[in-house]
């Protein structure tokens, strides 16, 4: 028993042994393959034309050889007579080969174009010799001898270059550190996205799937199409766990149909840019992109009628305020697009202000891009700037938005928001201003925060203003969240998954309409080119997205699985830590129930009460002045009886005050 026990752990001991000292074998020819391309990889671009060129020299004077060992049918060729032309011919041919460019082409990326470079080149080379051959009348040398030296030759030579291409290619496809990518998708995107990756060093495709019957079973690039129906399974047996979107002419609803299949299976998903970069051949592998929330919204935006907007805003002068934050950058962006004479951009932080400024005079428009630093407080410098350029349009986005912050400075979310609006609607006056635009929030419906309650203020303060200023035409816009903007829960989830979770959702209720930044935008120009006065436009922003549901699809979208009762082996746990100060569960778009259709499905009207031109100035005095006073107490009085349906509590947060006057 002893013994045969001995015997058996002697045997698993070799066998260990054995497969130990084949793995180490199999790592060190890995690790020496790896080294050796990395050296031919990292050598000079002169020393590898180099190579090529050696190559050629040797590989045309052995075609000429080939094609008349061919003709005479022996491999014993008379040298005596002909010797020369063998040192001739390439002496011809390789200046003709450089002066086409076939020593530009870098042979990890060539395409077929290299084959009509080697023809034409080998072509001319053959009349060249053809004449020498007549002209000196040399013999040995068969007519029929000159067409099968062509043949070679281009073979040769084409031959070489793809040869090369496949030894570089199977050194990368052997480095491990290559992530394994399925694409869905085998159309040109799809098979433009194939080959980009498959020349790069990050990436390495190995299935395809389509939903067209036509193209399942075929082979794209050397790689297989398959059944969607298939993909979880063929995924797990190639051991690949990202997926690529190649879809981009698909509507939202299709992708949100393909991401519902493939989210909860730990599939990381990403996607490529849309149709138009395709097309023009400008997909890059760094313009794949993660699948974002935007692709779950579930709905296609619809068009502007460009038409409107353009006739708006060309060869006029526009004022963005705001202009550095996530709505107003946006807004530059969309105003420049639509060839304004001039394009301001107002801004108090520095750093943004730069930002926009460098990203927008990289757009060559011929439009004059002006950049101020500013506070919009600062109510004499905003008129002079605004009667020095003409000002035809202000669109007034310069507002604080967080809402813990402003609960926790409460004068200074007054101040700006409402103090700040009031600046600037006073600095319109007596200039060439004929639409004022003011970006709103359903936070301003029935609030519980100091912000949504500055900014419903702020709205009062614009038809306040549209009764007193018959030259200017005044509007405002109002939406709910936008994807991805500065201080929303997006980019917060975002870090969270990234640092590994904990993800934090203040309700497991709680609910938000969302709408991505360039669609709200582009709803904003198409509103106020609608505007007739005291217009107040409300953007249809779908239906209501659940937070929770938006944090476990972020999760999913990103590779990971939910940790929870469900799943307790789950990677990112999501954390319950209540409702903040000032937030409430449910956003509305509406005060009251009343709202009338316009010309565009996404843009409603609404008529909402306000307090008289009288009663709001009283007010405003007040507030001016508990402001100047630095009395938070009072000011939150003033804002209740200004804003109805005002329900806030501070909830112990201490209130920092500011020493800035109004």
């Amino acid at each position: 028993m002893i013994e045969n026990s001995r015997s058996n752990s002697l045997f698993i001991t070799r066998k260990l042994c054995h497969y130990q000292s084949l793995f180490s074998i199999d790592l060190i020819r890995h690790r020496g393959q790896k080294l050796m391309y990395l050296k031919i990889a990292g050598l000079p671009r002169k020393i590898k034309i180099l190579f090529m060129l050696c190559a050629d020299l040797i590989l045309i004077p052995f075609a000429l050889w080939s094609a008349i060992a061919l003709r005479l049918g022996t491999f014993i060729v008379p040298m005596e007579t002909i010797w020369w032309i063998f040192i001739v011919i390439p002496i011809f041919t390789i200046p003709l080969f450089i002066k086409l460019g076939l020593y530009r082409a870098v042979i990890r990326y060539f395409d077929e174009k290299i084959l009509w470079t080697v023809i034409l080149g080998v072509t001319l080379s053959v009349f060249l010799i053809t004449a020498v051959v007549v002209m000196t009348q040399t013999p040995g040398i068969p007519r029929s001898s000159i067409v099968i030296y062509w043949v070679i030759s281009v073979t040769y030579i084409t031959l070489s270059r793809y040869l090369a291409r496949g030894i570089i290619r199977q050194f990368e496809r052997k480095d491990r550190r290559r992530q394994k990518v399925a694409i869905y998708g085998a159309g040109r995107a799809g098979l433009q996205t194939a080959l980009s990756m498959m020349s790069s060093p990050e990436y390495q495709p190995v299935l395809f799937f389509d939903d067209n019957q036509e193209m399942q079973g075929t082979t794209l690039a050397g790689i297989r199409v398959h059944k969607p129906e298939r993909a979880i399974e063929l995924m797990a047996e190639y051991d690949c766990y990202q997926l690529l979107l190649a879809i981009p002419s698909a509507s939202r609803q299709q992708r949100q149909k393909i991401i519902n299949q493939f989210q909860q299976q730990g599939i990381q998903l990403k996607i490529i840019p849309g149709l138009s970069d395709i097309v023009s051949g400008q997909l890059n592998i760094q313009d794949i992109r993660e699948v974002g929330v935007e692709d779950l919204l579930g709905r296609d935006p619809v068009p502007a009628d460009e038409a409107i907007i353009s006739k708006m805003i060309a060869n006029k002068c526009v004022l963005v305020t705001g202009g550095g934050g996530s709505i107003g950058s946006e807004l530059c962006r969309q105003i420049l697009a639509r060839h304004p004479q001039k394009l301001i951009i107002y801004e108090l932080n520095e750093f943004s202000l730069y930002n926009i400024e460098k990203e927008l005079l990289l757009n060559p428009k011929n439009v004059e891009i002006i950049s101020i630093l500013g506070d919009v407080l600062d109510t004499e410098k905003l008129h002079d700037e605004i009667k020095n350029h003409s000002v035809d349009i202000i669109y007034h986005a310069g507002a604080y938005k967080h809402v813990p912050l402003v609960e926790k400075n409460i004068l200074s979310g007054v101040i700006n928001n409402v103090f700040g609006t009031l600046s600037v609607l006073n600095a319109i006056e007596n200039t060439t201003v004929k639409n004022f635009i003011l970006i709103s929030t359903d936070k301003a419906v029935r609030p519980t925060n100091v912000m949504g309650a500055t900014k419903r203020i702020a709205e009062m303060c614009v038809n306040m203003f549209s009764e007193k200023n018959k030259n200017t035409i005044f509007s405002m816009v109002r939406f709910g969240n936008v994807l991805g903007s500065s201080g929303s829960v997006i980019p917060l989830f975002k870090e969270q998954i990234k640092a590994g979770g904990p993800v934090t959702v203040t309700d497991p209720e709680i609910t938000r309409f969302f709408m991505t930044i360039p669609e709200a935008c582009e709803l904003v120009l198409q509103a106020s080119s609608m505007a007739e006065g005291a217009d107040l436009f409300i953007l249809d922003m779908g239906e209501p997205v659940k937070i929770l549901d938006l944090a476990k699809n972020m999760i999913r979208l990103s590779g990971f699985s939910v940790r929870d009762y469900e799943n307790p082996e789950g990677d990112i746990a999501i954390e319950f830590v209540g409702l903040r100060s000032g937030e409430k569960l449910y956003e509305e778009l509406l005060i009251g129930a009343e709202s009338q259709r316009t010309q565009h499905p996404r843009i409603l009207k609404a008529n909402e009460m306000s307090l008289s031109v009288q009663q709001l100035d009283l007010k405003l005095t007040d507030l001016k002045k508990y402001c100047g006073e630095r009395n938070a107490g009072a000011v939150l009085t003033v804002i209740k009886s200004l804003v109805a349906n005002f329900s806030h509590q501070l909830n112990g947060h201490s209130i920092h005050h500011i020493d800035k006057k109004v």
